[in-house]
């Protein structure tokens, strides 16, 4: 295949304020999923856990210095792939973590599984969603998620608890029907995995609903937030989340609000 290996994988950027952002820069953009550490003052929240190629535990274990709770937003392969490293597993039990199809690193299989449109990735996608190998002789092909099942399911209204920091739980329908965000209810961050991200937004996959999503982005266009941390690319402002769900309305609704 002619790929590097990249020993080190994983990439993390200090964000301040106690927030972590890391991701595979190995990996394409269409499985480069956001991995969130929020340091608390009891434990640690970690949101996602990326495609599970290289271990969290060993290349970053930082992560699991405090006591760390993982918060799954849902349930595709770049955001449960290293949930089974974790003891303490949270996320919507309407997705599959106990038993999650199993994946793939080549894009044919994948987007059969998901019900991606390829030409979403341009004319001439790649056949391997990773540009690097994380270890010498690693088989691409033989990647498989591994079953995470929960140790605690959340609904909406839950609160995660750090002991100076407490997040409340979104159910926010449409990209998968249980995916969700994490809400700062005091500083106004929202951690919103796939279902609100600055680039195209996936609704008509497997398990997609264009009608929750709509009610979904009703329900953030009037959302309190300061700040979003998504699972696909860079954070940003209030302002462009509104300028997002508006966007999207107006696409899915014709303009109704």
């Amino acid at each position: 295949m002619g790929l590097v290996v990249n020993d080190g994988w994983f990439r993390a950027v200090d964000l301040g304020g106690g927030i972590t952002r890391i991701d595979e820069p190995g990996v394409h953009p269409l499985l480069r999923a956001n991995i969130w550490h929020v340091r608390g003052r009891d434990r640690d929240l970690v949101i996602d856990s990326g495609l599970g190629v290289a271990s969290l535990r060993r290349h970053v274990p930082a992560l699991f210095e405090h006591h760390p709770v993982l918060v799954v937003t849902h349930a595709h392969l770049d955001h449960l792939g290293g949930a089974h490293e974790f003891a303490d597993r949270r996320g919507h039990a309407d997705e599959p973590m106990a038993d999650p199809p199993p994946g793939s690193l080549h894009l044919a299989p994948l987007a059969a599984e998901l019900g991606l449109d390829p030409s979403l990735l341009g004319e001439a996608p790649p056949d391997l969603l990773l540009t690097e190998l994380p270890r010498r002789g690693y088989d691409p092909g033989r990647y498989r998620l591994r079953p995470a099942p929960l140790t605690c399911p959340l609904t909406d209204g839950d609160h995660v608890e750090l002991g100076d920091k407490a997040f409340r739980v979104l159910h926010l329908p449409g990209h998968t029907p249980g995916s969700i965000g994490l809400l700062g209810e005091s500083d106004g961050v929202l951690f919103s995995g796939d279902v609100v991200y600055d680039d195209v937004l996936l609704d008509e996959l497997t398990g997609s609903s264009i009608g929750e999503y709509l009610m979904t982005m009703e329900r953030l266009h009037d959302l309190p937030v300061r700040v979003v941390h998504p699972g696909h690319g860079d954070s940003f402002g209030v302002d462009v989340l509104r300028r997002i769900a508006a966007a999207y309305l107006a696409d899915r609704r014709g303009g109704r609000r």
